[in-house]
């Protein structure tokens, strides 16, 4: 049987983190419970809120989306031994990308159009991430902080733009004008509608056939290609890389590239599905809760799907759980966010260690 670090693969993509998820929800109905509410009751509002509905569904698979993007960038660095923080940061610069091509080339066919649009954010993303890549690899510069740095300067770098650049005219609105219908991506709802799937006016859309063909694609890459061979090897261990004739530079410079041009997807989510218009702060803080998603999604394609599905539950189910039980705030859903993040990452090892006893063989022979 296939193993990771010495666990079963279903271990470690599936039991482990369940656990963890599981420790994490009874500490957080602790919490519930020490505010005066009844936690049974609470995790069906979020449920229904999260699922009891089409529009919610609806509401829950955007979100998703989102983390998806988010949780892949995370993840392809993560598998070359760097902890990419910059997500925010190159999501916002891919938004530029998207913003710039849909702005100054609006007279198009959709068919040509989505696609140049998309590319745009993938390669404003891709090039925001090359600067600490490429500090890493030359200047030994740490990938964390650099990553984070890059954040407040994409931050200031929009606010200024969309301020004074490329807003539109005659408005005080820090956003730009709309973009032409061709670079609209097509909602969910009018599609799935004559299967009889309801997703009423939720701004689900087509990005989300996107997000998973990124993450069938970063399976394929990461595991069946040879750049992703050498992309893990130097994750694994750098000397070991260099002895084997694999340029570490080269490869950090490539996973980081590769790491941001799946954050700047993002956009595509947040603008061509639903604001149709660049404005400020669309990243919303999705690229942070990526990292808890690659976290406990394992930086595996299959567990970052269901980890960004959950965090869209609680995302979309929060909103229904603060509405009906005062008492809980969205504050208290960030809470329990970080209580999955503080398990799924920190406390990991509370788990896995008598896993790793439990699901030893036992030897045989003398």
């Amino acid at each position: 049987m296939r193993t990771v670090r010495g666990l079963p693969l279903w271990v470690e993509l599936v039991l482990l983190p369940g656990l963890n998820l599981l420790a994490a929800l009874l500490v957080a109905g602790l919490v519930v419970v020490l505010v005066g509410e009844d936690p049974i009751a609470a995790v069906a509002l979020l449920l229904y809120g999260a699922f009891g509905y089409g529009e919610a569904v609806g509401y829950t698979l955007f979100y998703t989306t989102n983390f998806v993007f988010t949780g892949l960038a995370v993840a392809l660095a993560f598998h070359a031994g760097h902890f990419n923080i910059g997500g925010e940061g190159q999501a916002y610069l891919g938004g530029l990308g998207l913003a710039l091509v849909a702005l100054n080339l609006g007279d198009l066919p959709g068919a040509v159009a989505v696609p140049l649009a998309v590319a745009g954010a993938a390669l404003f993303g891709g090039a925001w991430a090359v600067v600490p890549g490429w500090l890493y690899a030359r200047r030994g510069s740490h990938v964390v902080i650099t990553t984070i740095m890059m954040n407040f300067l994409a931050s200031a770098l929009m606010t200024y733009l969309v301020v004074n650049v490329l807003i539109k005219p005659g408005q005080q609105i820090p956003e730009t004008d709309i973009f032409a219908e061709a670079y609209w991506l097509l909602p969910l709802a009018p599609l799935l509608a004559p299967f009889g799937i309801d997703l009423g006016r939720s701004p689900a859309n087509l990005s989300l056939l996107l997000a998973l063909a990124c993450s069938v694609a970063f399976a394929i890459f990461v595991w069946q290609s040879r750049p992703g061979y050498e992309l893990r090897v130097v994750g694994r261990s750098e000397p070991a890389a260099i002895y084997a004739g694999i340029a570490p530079a080269r490869v950090t410079i490539l996973a980081m590239t590769l790491s941001g041009a799946l954050a700047g997807l993002l956009a595509v989510n947040e603008i061509l599905g639903s604001q149709h218009r660049l404005v400020l702060g669309f990243t919303g803080g999705y690229g942070f809760v990526g990292i808890a998603v690659a976290l406990m999604g394992r930086n595996h394609p299959v567990g970052i799907v269901l980890a960004a599905l959950l965090f869209g539950a609680l995302y979309q189910g929060g909103s229904e759980l603060a509405f009906d039980m005062p008492k809980i705030s969205r504050d208290m859903v960030v809470v329990i966010q970080g209580l999955i993040i503080l398990f799924a990452g920190a406390l990991e090892h509370m788990f896995r260690t008598p896993l790793e006893t439990l699901l030893a063989r036992p030897a045989t022979g003398h």
